[in-house]
């Protein structure tokens, strides 16, 4: 293998690796979130680790941030194509999950 170059499944878990991130994924499959329904959803995350998530998430492409205009104004996070993606991930976590750990 050449320099560099790792497996994809480790790059893969580098990227999605974090206690929240996978969970970040999950509620934002279903669709445009804002930053306090996140919070919300994420029983026991500060908010500073979900901005720190966010914008690493954003940094990779996964994410996406849009300022919304308006009073209040608000910003709301939603998928990428990369990240949209991770759905068929998503729904094989689960599917396991429910197969295997209920």
């Amino acid at each position: 293998m050449a320099e560099g170059v790792r497996c994809p499944v480790a790059r893969t878990a580098e990227l999605v690796g974090g206690k929240w991130t996978l969970l970040i994924l999950r509620d934002l499959c279903a669709g445009e979130r804002r930053f306090s329904e996140l919070l919300r959803s994420l029983d026991g995350i500060s908010p500073k680790t979900l901005a720190d998530r966010l914008r690493l998430l954003e940094r990779n492409g996964v994410v996406q941030r849009t300022e919304r205009r308006g009073v209040p104004g608000h910003v709301a996070y939603s998928l990428t194509l990369l990240g949209e993606g991770f759905q068929p991930v998503i729904a094989s976590l689960r599917a396991y999950g429910e197969r295997w750990l209920t």
